[in-house]
């Protein structure tokens, strides 16, 4: 599956990389993708979770933080990791669709 997914690091995830129109692809690689696709979909709201966690940390910090510099930082921060939620959610709905031809 590897030459059809490519691991974003930002993400924390594969993402597809379909370098094909879908209805060039043999069922059984559709079948197979969209398989690997559901097992990476599902792990989406654990890699939110963490990122939230990240997040309230980041917010403990900010609020004991008295170094305007090091708050900026940590703003930065916390601004980053919730852009990376919405894109998580973005690619784990967009998708859905998807995952639900998988079970038609």
């Amino acid at each position: 599956m590897k030459e059809h997914f490519s691991f974003d690091q930002r993400l924390g995830i594969s993402i597809p990389n379909l370098e094909t129109e879908w209805a060039r692809y043999s069922d059984e690689t559709q079948h197979a993708i969209l398989f690997h696709w559901e097992q990476i979909r599902g792990s989406i709201p654990d890699r939110i979770a963490d990122l939230e966690k990240m997040i309230n940390q980041k917010q403990a910090q900010l609020s004991d933080e008295s170094n305007f510099k090091t708050s900026c930082k940590l703003n930065s921060d916390i601004a980053e990791l919730a852009s990376i939620i919405n894109d998580l959610w973005l690619w784990y709905r967009a998708n859905q669709t998807v995952s639900e031809k998988m079970h038609q």
